[in-house]
């Protein structure tokens, strides 16, 4: 069975504000740019660039980030830096371009079908905001969490896509943390930020769910802040949760803090750890 976290108490949290907004001023600066894959985001002037980049690159972050940075740049490569204009006129002679590629569990197959798939959503919507806006409707309609409806969407476009390639869109029905998907909408929500760059508007940032990762997940532990011992959906559903009583209408601007004081070699504060065994 395993081990009961201690949690902080609703005083405790408040009382924990003000070191965590320390951390998200401390860590959501422009410079944090050059070594994340957001960056690629940046890179375009395009909405439409941005957003597929961004998909892109938002999908590939699993792992070291300097190698997630090497691959979406190569993957980047081979749509001539023009994701847009490739993606919307892809053809099966395109295919080829992918030849070779590997990042993880991701190979040829895999960016085929996503490409594919987003080609045709570039197409029938006019746009990939225009997507994720008839998802989060659809959600809406039935009560249903939006990343399992875009799941579900998404596929429905090529339903003959291969097997394999569905687990790169995660579900939050099947109780995957959804880290990714969720990173990318922080990145394209979120407003007013050296960062994220605010250029979907089709659902308020107060909805994001905090992306969660193994950092993430451990600092909040660390800090009394999350009791599940894994990072799912259930995870990701109760640190939000804390997340809104500290700032409902921006939760997952804290993924900056968490994710700053896990980069950090300073000590949290002792009065702040509730598991230290999570520590280092």
């Amino acid at each position: 069975m395993a081990k009961k976290l201690k949690q902080a108490s609703r005083k405790e949290l408040q009382e924990l504000k003000p070191y965590l907004e320390e951390w998200v001023d401390r860590t959501e600066k422009s410079e944090y740019i050059d070594e994340d894959p957001v960056q690629f985001m940046h890179a375009y002037e395009d909405k439409e660039d941005q957003l597929l980049a961004g998909f892109f690159a938002a999908l590939m972050a699993w792992g070291r980030r300097d190698i997630v940075v090497n691959k979406v740049g190569d993957l980047l490569n081979r749509m001539d830096h023009r994701p847009a204009d490739f993606i919307k006129n892809f053809t099966e002679a395109d295919a080829a371009r992918f030849e070779g590629f590997k990042h993880r569990t991701f190979k040829p197959v895999d960016i085929y079908w996503l490409t594919k798939i987003l080609s045709s959503i570039e197409n029938k919507y006019a746009g990939f905001e225009n997507f994720w806006k008839h998802c989060y409707s659809h959600a809406e309609n039935k009560s249903r969490e939006l990343i399992s409806v875009f799941h579900e969407e998404f596929f429905a476009m090529h339903p003959e896509a291969a097997q394999r390639t569905r687990k790169h869109i995660s579900d939050s029905e099947k109780n995957s943390s959804c880290k990714r998907l969720y990173l990318f909408l922080k990145w394209s929500i979120r407003e007013g930020s050296p960062v994220d760059l605010g250029i979907m508007d089709f659902m308020p940032a107060s909805e994001l769910m905090i992306p969660m990762d193994v950092h993430v997940g451990r600092q909040a532990r660390v800090l009394g802040m999350l009791g599940r011992t894994y990072n799912d959906w259930k995870a990701v559903e109760e640190l939000t949760g804390k997340l809104r009583q500290l700032d409902p209408e921006d939760p997952s601007k804290y993924d900056f803090a968490l994710f700053g004081i896990g980069l950090s070699d300073e000590e949290i504060p002792e009065r702040f750890v509730k598991n230290p065994e999570y520590l280092g």
